[in-house]
């Protein structure tokens, strides 16, 4: 079966995101939750201190990830404007998205049940946004890579996103 660029480019982006992004979908589940003090929270319901994984900023993640790539990929001197232009992208989205994960929790203690739904909605709506940037930086950067460099782009991404999934299935089983 014949795959087309268009559509194996479309999920070694979403691998890539699922690094960036999906940490920060990941984090919106763990908002803070906590209460305005004159309300205790509901019996059976625990309110839960806002929190980061590994204590890190997206941005500080994502900086990672982006050496873990330059790395795995073995970007060459001939791909380093396309990577830069790639990586350059990956840390505007992060530090946007910690942004707007800043004011979302300093916003959550006041926040009704639906404001709190509207406020995921806008960081899954940023999300997306991200990803539109996102996958034309990476296609450029893909399209300037041989194809033996484009196979192991490809297996680099399929087995982040397969342990991502991994991870996340755990997580939801828990």
């Amino acid at each position: 079966m014949k795959i087309d660029l268009s559509t194996k480019l479309t999920s070694v982006a979403v691998a890539a995101l699922l690094s960036v992004p999906g940490l920060a979908m990941a984090q919106a589940t763990k908002a803070p939750t906590t209460m305005p003090q004159a309300a205790a929270p509901p019996p059976g319901v625990a309110a839960e201190a806002p929190t980061r994984p590994n204590g890190k900023t997206m941005e500080q993640r994502v900086d990672r990830r982006i050496n873990e790539l330059h790395a795995q990929l073995k970007i060459t001197p001939a791909e380093q404007k396309q990577w830069d232009n790639f990586a350059a992208v990956m840390r505007d989205n992060a530090k946007a998205m910690d942004e707007a994960f800043m004011q979302r929790a300093q916003q959550f203690p006041q926040m009704n049940a639906v404001q709190n739904m509207q406020s995921y909605e806008q960081l899954a709506e940023a999300h997306a946004q991200h990803l539109q940037k996102l996958v034309p930086a990476f296609q450029d950067l893909y399209n300037a890579m041989p194809d033996q460099q484009k196979q192991v782009a490809d297996q680099v991404f399929r087995i982040h996103g397969e342990n991502h999934a991994e991870r996340a299935h755990r997580r939801a089983s828990e």
